[in-house]
């Protein structure tokens, strides 16, 4: 693994919130937020932190890798969880430039609605299975987990529950385009990604449940309220993360911009890791991607 600095946070109510700090520790923070089922070891352009002088900070969610289960967790407080995990680890109150991707960008959102999110970055963000545009956009087979997490929220935990890391492989592998399978089958990914599913599904999966029933039910976040800058960054290429590439996630939205880049697909976090980091940064071609 790429070298990182071990994190480990106690909330208020007694709970360990783990994580990890890549690149310099005197660089500028960014906070991570990783995809479905990743835990803290997943991370993008550790070969960039050092140049672009980039501390990036990663967390297993509750009930992920090292980070205790919480069983009343929710969207607010997966949120406030992450503020804490921050403010403790920085050992200052404030924002924090935030980049989600994936199935987290629920959580972004949400920390930037609670307005500690000073920027958010969502590259290649999952949208709201359970808002309508978008559920009409999708054929049924695609909807059928979110119908059942909005219908019978325990019958879909048990489904998910019987998920394996495995499985979680298998299902975005297979699902991706050839030029996207290409990249994850790469050893230096694909090795990366085992290490977070792991994580990701420590304490029998149960904090991955607990995400994707958050995130496939109502979000119920006020997106036309949101103020902080938001960037929607999607590879034309990506076959999986949103039917029109994050445009209607994007009409929800006031203070945003929607970019979607010809030559990348859904890996466009590590494929295009330098363009990800100049967003967040306000930067402009300081490395090539």
């Amino acid at each position: 693994m790429d070298s990182a600095e071990p994190i480990s946070v106690r909330t208020p109510d007694g709970r360990i919130l783990s994580g990890l700090s890549f690149g310099p520790r005197s660089g500028n923070p960014v906070l991570f937020m990783a995809g479905a089922a990743t835990g803290k070891s997943m991370h993008f352009g550790a070969d960039l932190l050092q140049g672009m002088n980039v501390r990036l900070l990663t967390m297993d969610r509750p009930g992920m890798g090292d980070s205790t289960f919480h069983s009343e967790r929710t969207l607010a407080s997966t949120a406030d969880d992450y503020r804490s995990f921050v403010e403790t680890t920085l050992g200052r109150s404030g924002s924090i430039p935030v980049v989600a991707n994936s199935q987290a960008s629920v959580f972004g959102l949400a920390a930037a609605a609670d307005g500690w999110a000073s920027k958010l970055v969502l590259a290649s963000p999952a949208d709201e299975l359970a808002h309508p545009q978008i559920h009409e956009m999708l054929p049924a087979e695609a909807t059928q987990l979110s119908d059942l997490a909005r219908a019978n929220p325990r019958e879909a935990e048990r489904v998910l529950t019987m998920l394996t890391p495995a499985d979680m492989e298998s299902m975005v592998l297979e699902g991706a385009s050839e030029e996207d399978r290409a990249f994850y089958f790469g050893d230096s990914f694909l090795s990366l990604y085992r290490r977070a599913l792991e994580e990701g599904f420590e304490g029998n999966g149960r904090g991955y449940v607990r995400d994707t029933l958050i995130a496939m039910r109502p979000w119920g976040l006020r997106l036309s309220d949101i103020q902080t800058t938001v960037t929607i960054l999607f590879g034309v290429g990506d076959l999986g993360h949103s039917p029109d590439h994050g445009a209607t996630l994007a009409e929800r939205l006031v203070n945003v911009r929607r970019e979607v880049l010809s030559d990348a697909g859904g890996a466009l976090l590590w494929t295009h890791a330098g363009r990800v980091f100049e967003t967040i940064l306000g930067r402009k071609n300081l490395r090539p991607d």
